[in-house]
This record gives structure tokens, sequence and C-alpha cells, in this order.
């Protein structure tokens, strides 16, 4: 037996997983595709961007028996594709461009709906989450409601621009102009009235702690045309933001009625509604469609629970692990090993929002008082701010994994276990500091 047939016999080939698969590259206004029907010959081809050719290809890859499918995850260009291939029942996964961006050669249309196809053929490429269609309508409805709040709060600034320049100061007086008391005086000073007695009027002032004579003054400034006419303008738009976000809010409430079971029924929102919060019962639709209260929660609010939901969805078996779910998020470390030591670790960065929704509960925990409070201010203390937020970020991720995954209430002494393993961690470091010294030291509970 030659050398060239002994390497021949043990080499190991790479196998097809998905013989009857295709790639896609996704343009603004072309998709190339490179697929093998079911006679096991390839084809390339390009296809427009409008909705009868989307149609087009799709019917085309059924009648080549394809039936896997993967395409880059290009802008939002994917989306309209994604849901049309969606409809022919074809299996589809989302690759992320960057992990199959790498090989050397020249870079065309086709040659990377090629690339694709091999890679995916292979069964080299691991899927991006896209949560179901319900979850995803609800993202939607979520984020546009966010950018109308967005653009309310920024409107709101302007307001408060305007009156510095007219020299008027009641907003630095009161806590919310936002309020009740303060909209109503902007709304009498957009209305025309000048005069600081005619402003205040008929107003019940009992609630503010500013005084009625700090007020008086406060609104004393400089009435022009001019400021008046842009303090209009400001209000119709801040009324028509929160005209759109209340109608959002219509939305994500029916759609969460969709989402319950028949039987369930949520009543309404009796406790008063704050700033930017929803006005139905979200607390009560959410503890019914996942079957805990996730606002149990250290630094967890309905807001917050909403955000992740219309992210992850309630199927966590998309995610082995809890360790898998938190990697996913981008909250877990990713060491770089070369020759058995760490050489550092990887930056990554995303705009996933369940990610920044995690992180931004776990910046409220600088002033909580449980366990997971102590260990962000720990954490703080010795690490820096960026990597407690990331931290204890993480720990509420695997908390959440594990209660939507389990269907377990949240409990405080899972927690605290930690507590104890570091307590003993330390009483073990200081026994071995006292050998050293020569000495002994004896443990008594105080």
């Amino acid at each position: 037996m030659d050398k060239r047939q002994k390497n021949k016999e043990h080499s190991l080939p790479l196998g097809i997983i998905y013989p009857h698969s295709a790639g896609i590259d996704v343009g603004s206004m072309n998709m190339v595709v490179s697929y093998q029907d079911s006679n096991g010959k390839n084809h390339v081809k390009e296809y427009g961007s409008y909705t009868e050719d989307l149609h087009a290809m799709a019917k085309e890859l059924e009648i080549a028996g394809v039936t896997n499918i993967a395409m880059e995850a290009t802008g939002v260009y994917w989306m309209a594709v994604y849901e049309v291939l969606e409809e022919y029942d074809r299996e589809v996964i989302l690759v992320n461009p960057s992990h199959y961006k790498n090989a050397a050669g020249q870079k065309t249309d086709v040659s990377d709906s090629q690339w694709i196809h091999q890679l995916h053929a292979h069964g080299l490429f691991r899927a991006s989450h896209i949560a179901d269609e319900s979850y995803r309508e609800l993202r939607t409805y979520i984020h546009e409601r966010g950018i109308f709040q967005k653009q309310k709060s920024d409107t709101l600034n302007r307001i408060q621009k305007v009156l510095t320049q007219m020299n008027i100061k009641y907003q630095h007086l009161i806590s919310d102009i936002e309020g009740v008391i303060g909209m109503q005086i902007l709304e009498r000073i957009a209305s025309g009235h000048k005069e600081a007695e005619s402003i205040l009027g008929g107003l019940n002032l009992r609630q503010l702690k500013a005084n009625r004579e700090d007020l008086l003054k406060s609104l004393t400034g400089v009435y022009k045309p001019h400021f008046i006419t842009v303090l209009n303008h400001h209000l119709i738009a801040y009324r028509f933001y929160k005209t759109q976000m209340l109608s959002y809010e219509k939305e994500i409430e029916g759609l969460l009625k969709k989402l319950l079971p028949e039987q369930a029924n949520v009543s309404a929102k009796t406790s008063k509604v704050r700033k930017n919060q929803y006005h139905f019962n979200l607390k009560e639709y959410l503890h019914q469609l996942v079957g805990i209260d996730l606002t149990e929660i250290d630094g967890f609010d309905e807001n917050t629970a909403l955000t992740i939901i219309s992210v992850t969805g309630l199927n966590m078996k998309k995610w082995p692990t809890a360790d898998h779910f938190s990697s996913w998020l981008n909250l877990a470390a990713r060491p770089k090993i070369s020759g058995g030591k760490v050489l550092g670790h990887q930056k990554r960065f995303t705009n996933n929002a369940a990610t920044q929704a995690f992180r931004m509960a776990a910046q409220t925990m600088w002033q909580n008082k449980g366990i997971l409070g102590h260990l962000y201010r720990r954490l703080s203390a010795s690490k820096g701010n960026k990597k407690a937020i990331k931290a204890v970020a993480r720990r509420l991720a695997v908390i959440f994994y594990n209660m939507v995954k389990k269907k377990t209430s949240y409990d405080p002494k899972i927690v605290a276990l930690d507590q104890e393993q570091m307590k003993a961690r330390k009483i073990a470091r200081l026994q071995k500091e006292a050998e050293k010294l020569g000495c002994t030291i004896n443990i008594v509970a105080a």
C-alpha cells in the first residue's frame, strides 16, 4: 500500500449535514441564492427584492426540494425575506456575517451566497435567535413606543429651554414639570397668561413644597410673542407623542390578551400610573403569561420584564443552560486562551435590547439592601462600576433563565448561598496566612 492510498483511507471527509440546502446573500435591491436541487445539481440565481420576487424565489426553492436555508443578517433587509420563507414552511436560520466573512479572496454577492451555502450544507453555522412571530410583533410595538417616549422627553427638554430663555424658573421649584400642576402652569403660559397671579389662580398648590411667593417670583419673565409661539408648537408635539404612546399601549395590551390562555382574566389597574408607565395592569398580564412573578427579582419592574420577554420569548430550551443564555446576551467573559494561558478577553458589543434591560436593572443595585446589592457594591469597590454592572447583570440573567424555564418563584436564599461560599473562602484564606506565620485560628460563631 503506497503512502497516498494510506492517507486517503485514514482521512476524515467533512460530511454533508443538509444536502438540500441553500445560501442567500441579502441585499437592499437584490438577492443572490446558491442552492442544490433534488438531483444534486448546484444553481446560483439572482432575484429582485420586491415582494413578488421574494415569493418567486421561495416557490422555486420549494420546487427544487430545498428544505434548509441560511442567510446573512444584513441590516433590516433580511426581515421581509425571513417572513416570506417562513410562509412556505422552510427551515430558515439567520447568520451573523462576522461568523463566516473571514475567507480570503475577492468578495462578490455570488461568492458570498456560495460560501454561505457550502458552510450551511456542512452544518457549520450557529443560528441566530429569532423569537416567534407573536413576540416579534410585541417587540416592534415596544420599540416604537420607546422611540416616542424618547421624543417626548426630548420635547420636554426643549420646553424647559424656552422657559429658561423667557427667564421663567418655576421648573426648578417643582419636582416634575410633567406633573399635573406643572402642565397646568405650562398650558396657561402657552395660552397667553402673562401675570403670575393669573397663572397660579385657582390651582391647588398644597402638594407642592415650594411656597406661593417663590412661585410668583419664578413666573415673572420675558413673555415675548415668538417664545409663546415656540412653546405652543412644542406642546403640540408633546401631546402628539403622548397620544402615540397610548396608541401603542393598546396594541401591546391586545397582543398580550391573545397570548394569554382563553380562561385568563386580568383586572383593571387600580394604582396610580407613574410617568412613562403602562396604563393597563401589565404586572398581572406578565404573571399569567409566564406563570410566575418576575417583578420579585431585585431590580426588575414590569417594563424590564416585558422588554426582555419580547426579545427572548418564553421558550428557554433554545439555550441549553443558563451559561449559554448569558453568553448569548454578551454578559459572560470570553477569554482568549493560547498555550494554556489566558492572553486577554474578547471585547464584544451588542445592541440587544434584553442585554440593555439586564444592565439597567443591575445599575439600580447600588442602593439595593439585598444580596445582589451587596454584591454590586463589593465588586464596584474592588473592580469598578462597569465590571460590577456586567457581573450583576449576568447574575440577573441566570435567575431569569431558571425562573422562566423551571417555573419557579424567586428565592433570595439561592443567591445567599454564594455569600456562604465567599465567607468560607475568606476563612480558609485567613487560616492559610496564619499557618505561614506559625499560628492557628479557632473559628467561633459570633
